[in-house]
């Protein structure tokens, strides 16, 4: 038996303000989790949709990231105003938000360096 339809892993991993990659906290992380957690209660998902804090997705560069599953689809640049969005039309109308998504071309884990 399946307990949740959909998982949302969102990063809040924290590095030192001079790492060349940056960090999902410090481009709010932490913030865009808590706007997926009260409106997903707000419109009674929280029992089919999970939000989870992540640690570090190694995308960095992509931050803030949030990962979806089942589907594995991987947003970057996400900003707390792209909350609405994604449940709207992702988590609610199953069509990711494609002007978010973080593309197979461009996100090559293989060259990124931890």
């Amino acid at each position: 038996m399946k307990r949740f339809e959909k998982h949302l892993f969102i990063c809040e991993n924290k590095r030192p303000d001079d790492n060349p990659r940056g960090c999902c906290m410090s481009k709010g992380g932490s913030l865009i989790r808590e706007k997926f957690r009260m409106r997903l209660k707000e419109l009674g998902l929280n029992s089919t949709v999970r939000t989870n804090t992540s640690g570090c997705l190694d995308a960095c560069e992509f931050g803030a990231v949030v990962l979806i599953y089942p589907e594995q689809i991987w947003y970057g640049n996400v900003k707390e105003e792209d909350v609405e969005e994604i449940i709207q039309s992702h988590i609610i109308g199953n069509k990711p938000v494609e002007r978010l998504m973080i593309k197979e071309k461009k996100f090559n884990l293989d060259a990124i360096e931890n």
